[in-house]
């Protein structure tokens, strides 16, 4: 045979496959989820997560100095409230001196150049498990956002980069962005988790948080998983309300709408690869199944080929080990 074109000689070494490579993860590239709770020198795994923990804030502070000694640059806050600071109003989520805050303070006073991004929703203090107020069996939506702006002041007074709304209620990135600017937090950015879809992967997370609905669904707020439109239509939305960054979650199992959207905005996207995603990967190397750190790395590129500038992962550590 003689051809003009053999394509397999860019494939024939490892070194001529890295020089050609058209997607490079590197740990900048990873926002690391982390899961706070009362308490001191606290670390429990979660059962429904192998090798994650909830934290207390002295040892969070500890893991995001490694974070940030392995070149990770940015890290996502979640909460979880005791179960007596609940309620249906989101009292405590305001609490200046709560735990959010007094954690935010924490790492930046340790680690004052980590990126520090914060979830702003409802559910990890109601009663109900939403991720907004409940009158009846509805989940409201303006005084909901009422909630959320102030909440987003709250985290911003106590030193936030980012805030992260992830409630999906609509007109909660204006309201955000108007009450930050009239705060005087002109430098506090947002991101929105534009398209965050009502999945059946979020369940590890909700162990994690103790979030779970208390009844019905979180599908009259996040969106149907067979609409791919809508997505690009909540993005634009979003980034015309003032979004610096817009997510898609979850990750993996969306790889068509993460494209649809780097499409379509002119802001950085990121990308959710979330609890149950990293569950599935675990659970299927225990059993040997498949290689972990291959499906990893696998994984991760693919999210990023997909489009997504970031990624927030639970494997941003074992990501950055491998890469490495």
């Amino acid at each position: 045979m003689h051809l003009t074109r053999r394509n397999r000689i860019l494939r024939q070494s490892p070194a001529i496959r890295a020089m050609v490579a058209e997607t490079i993860i590197r740990p900048s590239d990873f926002i690391a989820p982390l899961f706070i709770i009362e308490g001191a020198n606290v670390r429990e795994e979660i059962s429904s997560m192998q090798g994650y923990y909830r934290m207390s804030i002295d040892n969070t502070v500890k893991e995001v100095k490694e974070l940030w000694s392995m070149g990770i640059k940015c890290v996502l806050l979640f909460i979880k409230c005791k179960d007596e600071l609940k309620d249906n109003k989101g009292t405590e989520a305001l609490n200046s001196d709560g735990l959010m805050q007094r954690s935010i303070k924490a790492i930046k006073d340790a680690c004052p150049d980590m990126v520090v991004m914060t979830d702003v929703a409802l559910d990890p203090f109601s009663t109900y498990g939403h991720d907004g107020i409940v009158e009846g069996q509805e989940i409201v939506n303006d005084a909901t956002v009422e909630v959320l702006s102030q909440m987003s002041v709250s985290h911003a007074k106590a030193g936030a980069d980012f805030v992260a709304p992830s409630d999906m209620m609509d007109g909660r990135i204006g309201a955000i962005r108007d009450a930050l600017e009239c705060n005087g937090f002109t430098k506090t950015g947002i991101m929105s988790y534009s398209a965050k879809y009502a999945s059946c992967f979020y369940g590890p997370f909700r162990d994690a948080l103790d979030s779970a609905p208390g009844f019905g669904d979180k599908k009259t707020y996040q969106m149907d998983y067979a609409n791919r439109i809508e997505a690009v239509k909540e993005t634009l939305m979003d980034v015309q309300e003032g979004a610096d960054i817009v997510m898609v979650k979850p990750a993996m199992v969306y790889l068509d709408i993460i494209r649809e959207v780097r499409n379509n905005v002119d802001v950085p996207v990121s990308a959710y690869h979330v609890s149950g995603e990293y569950a599935m990967i675990k659970a299927a190397a225990k059993m040997g199944w498949l290689d972990e750190n291959r499906a990893i790395l696998e994984s991760l590129t693919s999210i990023k080929r997909a489009g997504a500038d970031l990624i927030a992962t639970y494997f941003a550590k074992d990501a950055v080990k491998l890469i490495s």
